[in-house]
């Protein structure tokens, strides 16, 4: 039966709040910062919160991840040595080597299965099948207001306030945008291993002033063609910061798993 499936959220920020709500009953641990334990059942309306990840707590057929690259690399590799299945929305958290080779180690000890949800972009199916034939180029360009960038390194690239037309502030690769905005470039580190992979895919960050809401622009070309994906994602409603399609993201992938009838 559908209710049969029992999900461990890692945060209950905005998108967990948001996917809680979604998954209402399915949702039975929610794990945490210490002291947030009572904040994060009222959040997502699960019967546990922890701070730490513990597989004797009681059965877990899933585990989502929504809280960022840090609590990834904090809770991901207990989990999958628990032989439990992830899906993560923080594929930036993959940039980094020695973090993707512990993700890799603890699913190889316990049989548990790392999977990215499309997140804030889409296109992933299209990628994925482009790559079989070969892929030659992939190119990701990030469009947000000035004040999406706030808090992120173009704050000492740009005068984000009096800024007056749309304006680059980072080109490179997916690797490196990945690390230097860890909270804006999930998109492009998921584009970039569902594709050609972190070194080779390349980024356009761009602040623009014209803008109400994040543009997400994907252009590969391969043996296949060519293809060229926009989206313009609305946010959260009261987190401006949080995407609406990453949550729905990772509802479908959770959807797609509950057994039917």
């Amino acid at each position: 039966m559908e209710d049969a499936m029992k999900i461990l959220m890692i945060g209950h920020g905005a998108i967990g709040r948001h996917v809680g709500a979604a998954l209402k009953g399915h949702v039975a641990q929610v794990l945490c910062r210490p002291g947030r334990e009572a904040a994060a059942r009222a959040d997502v309306g699960a019967p546990q919160a922890m701070s730490t990840f513990d597989p004797q707590s009681g059965t877990i057929d899933l585990a989502i991840e929504c809280a960022g690259h840090g609590a990834l690399l904090q809770h991901g590799p207990p989990i999958l040595a628990a032989g439990i299945d992830l899906i993560a929305v923080s594929a930036g958290a993959l940039a980094d080597p020695s973090a993707e080779a512990a993700l890799r180690e603890a699913a190889r000890q316990g049989g548990g299965r790392l999977h990215l949800a499309s997140g804030a972009a889409g296109a992933f199916d299209a990628l994925r099948a482009a790559r079989e034939g070969g892929l030659d180029d992939v190119l990701y360009r990030g469009r947000k207001p000035p004040a999406g960038w706030k808090g992120s390194p173009a704050e000492s690239e740009l005068n984000l306030d009096a800024l007056r037309m749309p304006t680059v502030h980072f080109s490179g690769s997916a690797r490196m945008a990945a690390r230097l905005y860890p909270q804006n470039a999930n998109v492009a580190a998921g584009i970039a291993l569902a594709g050609i992979g972190l070194d080779r895919t390349r980024v356009e960050l761009v602040a623009d002033p014209s803008l109400t809401r994040n543009v997400h622009e994907i252009s590969f070309r391969g043996a296949f063609g060519s293809a060229t994906f926009e989206i313009q994602g609305n946010a959260i409603p009261g987190a401006p910061k949080s995407s609406a399609l990453t949550a729905m993201s990772l509802i479908a992938e959770v959807r797609g798993r509950m057994p039917s009838g």
